[in-house]
């Protein structure tokens, strides 16, 4: 079996692509996978270093306003749906799975021309338009949350799977790893320890609101592993407790099993981690966009395992006031972290893999019923 799995421009579109394609091969190490992708976004690094071949369209955000860009969207749509159907017509996917954003739609609107199945995978509570498209065009339609406002060709539900992350997260025991996330960041083995980040970028907001607070914390002997982003600096003095400050995580799981509690954007991903595997978190939905960060983080902080605060109110005399009582109450930690556990599944890797598989087949199916 061949596939083409478009996604990229940011993390949360290329790496459940990367989940995917990892649940494909442990299933069948046979299946051929070719990623499709942009040379600026993150896939041009992340997608080659997981050891996959990437193939690349022209990227072309979707315009939002009137202007000179939507004028000439129609001709680059062109261009990018060409640069399209030339790899599909020369890898012959047997089935296409798009994770959102610029990069799906030529690769949707190329499958739909070749007759081939394709699957939509939505990543946020709220879809975009790329998939908005593409779930009109395909019986195969996931989402990563649920009540997701979004339904297949002809009105088939979409399948509710969870949002594809990481095993080193989906199969991670936080208490088993406790000590040794802690020791490899330099934190002390028994405070109570917040982890703070903005995501893949940081966030200015979220940087300033924590380190201004860090006499609070440090004084009510909390500890922070605070992920800045990798183009920012800040320097914090330790007051009372240890402040590490580093620019970026590659070992996610160590920094989830060393927490207590995370303050953070709610994308995706992060929601989906977070969540996953039981950690209690304070959102911090990015202030721009659709709202769809704080609708990612709802399902969760309904149930209880996390709060949700507006990036305008976030500021030091609100981390002193609910976060430092929050981090330094263990039996409402434990609480939250139930909670949050129980919300958002952790195999949509696998589910999402079969998915891809049924479509498959059915266009195998469509195939050999045409030429017989």
């Amino acid at each position: 079996m061949r596939v083409l799995l478009a996604g990229g421009g940011t993390a949360g579109h290329t790496s459940p692509l990367l989940a995917t394609a990892a649940a494909l091969l442990r299933d069948d190490p046979s299946v051929e996978i070719t990623c499709l992708g942009t040379t600026t976004g993150l896939e041009a690094r992340l997608i080659p270093e997981a050891g996959f071949p990437l193939e690349f369209v022209p990227r072309m955000p979707l315009p939002r306003k009137p202007g000179k860009a939507m004028l000439q969207f129609p001709g680059k749509m062109r261009a990018q749906r060409a640069a399209a159907l030339e790899i599909v017509d020369r890898i012959k996917p047997d089935v296409v799975v798009g994770f959102g954003g610029y990069v799906s739609v030529p690769a949707y609107l190329a499958a739909r021309k070749r007759g081939i199945p394709f699957v939509v995978h939505e990543g946020n509570a709220l879809p975009g338009i790329a998939n908005r498209l593409g779930a009109r065009l395909t019986p195969y339609v996931a989402t990563s949350f649920p009540d997701t406002p979004l339904t297949a060709r002809g009105g088939r539900p979409a399948l509710y799977t969870g949002l594809p992350i990481r095993r080193m997260i989906s199969t991670l025991d936080r208490t088993a790893l406790r000590a040794e996330g802690r020791s490899a960041f330099g934190l002390d083995a028994d405070r109570p320890t917040l982890l703070v980040t903005g995501g893949s970028q940081g966030a200015q907001r979220i940087n300033a609101a924590v380190s201004g607070a860090a006499g609070a914390l440090g004084g009510a002997g909390v500890q922070v592993l605070h992920v800045i982003g990798p183009r920012n600096e800040l320097v914090v003095e330790e007051q009372g407790a240890p402040y590490k400050v580093v620019n970026y995580v590659d070992r996610m799981d160590l920094a989830l099993a060393a927490a207590d509690a995370v303050l953070c954007r709610c994308g995706s991903n992060t929601v989906t981690e977070t969540s996953g595997v039981g950690l209690p978190a304070v959102y911090v939905p990015l202030p721009i966009g659709n709202g769809e960060q704080a609708l990612n983080a709802a399902p969760v902080v309904e149930a209880g395992g996390g709060l949700l605060v507006a990036d305008a109110d976030l500021d030091a005399a609100w981390i002193a006031d609910n976060l430092v009582p929050l981090v330094t109450d263990p039996q409402r930690l434990a609480a939250m972290g139930q909670a949050a556990a129980h919300v958002i599944p952790l195999d949509a890797d696998d589910k999402l893999a079969a998915l891809t598989v049924e479509a498959a087949r059915s266009g195998r199916s469509a195939h050999r019923r045409k030429n017989r």
